[in-house]
């Protein structure tokens, strides 16, 4: 997939590709650091010309060609990867370039790209909370071996589920506060339902976490990580102190995938 690019110096700018299955997330890289992230559409088509496309670029104007630079990807939906054949200097990330033990062949590259990088910020052993599309979690112990993890609808998509799927119900929308706990009508009902359900669950995961590694990091990430991590102390306090919020830990465990195949090149050609 394209040509192989190769950092000649620590400020080199490159991009980050994070192909998730509602959206493309975005950063732009000076060296080893973000100066810019972004979300955007999923492609339709790529252009003949091999460069970025001008609408997934975000809108205000940078000091570089971001449409002309290395691009480092990582994706969970293969037919928008294979969009991306023709880019010029593209890396493309599989489980191959992570050094992590124990993973299996179908482990979701975003998972350990984010716990990779969750435990070279913040040590190992580690949690990782990822609140996407699908809500996931990836425990990764001390001698950094995989340990296990789960995953279940995240929760826009269980709002969705009920709104799409259910003859009465209707389609509710995530609000920033908690609901009712006991709701007199249907919309806080279905809030009430998924939201407290879903806080209930997390706590029970990361107690139990905790409980075979005491001193670990839990790092929450994703789309509605915010939301969850602020609400979660109301129930168990040391939840307050004992957790991590990191919105860019995919880009973490990207930089590290990306710099160092400069370093050995250890990415394959595509």
């Amino acid at each position: 997939m394209g040509k192989t690019a190769k950092i000649t110096n620590k400020k080199q700018d490159w991009l980050a590709l994070a192909i998730g299955n509602s959206r493309l997330h975005w950063a732009w890289f000076r060296g080893e650091v973000i100066q810019l992230a972004w979300d955007s559409q999923h492609l339709s088509g790529f252009r003949q010309n091999c460069q970025i496309p001008p609408e997934v670029l975000p809108p205000n104007q940078v000091s570089v060609n971001l449409s002309q630079l290395p691009l480092c990807i990582a994706s969970v939906v293969p037919e928008q990867t294979l969009l991306w054949r023709n880019a010029a200097l593209v890396q493309v990330i599989t489980l191959s370039n992570i050094p992590l033990n124990n993973l299996y062949s179908n482990l979701g590259i975003d998972r350990a790209l984010a716990v990779w990088g969750a435990g070279d910020t913040y040590g190992f052993p580690c949690l990782v909370v990822d609140a996407g599309t699908a809500l996931t979690f990836t425990g990764v112990d001390g001698n950094h071996s995989l340990v296990g993890g789960a995953i279940l609808p995240g929760l826009r998509l269980q709002f969705q589920a009920l709104g799409q799927h259910t003859a009465a119900l209707p389609e509710v929308e995530l609000t920033s506060t908690l609901p009712l706990r006991w709701a007199v009508d249907t919309i806080t009902a279905i809030e009430s339902g998924i939201i407290y359900t879903v806080l209930a669950g997390i706590a029970n995961f990361i107690v139990d976490w905790w409980q075979q590694f005491p001193n670990s990091s839990v790092v929450f990430t994703g789309g509605d990580a915010y939301y969850l991590y602020k609400n979660l102390p109301k129930f168990i306090p040391e939840m307050a102190t004992k957790t991590k919020l990191e919105p860019h830990l995919l880009f973490w465990g990207m930089r590290l995938a990306y710099l160092q195949s400069n370093q050995s090149k250890i990415f394959k050609k595509n």
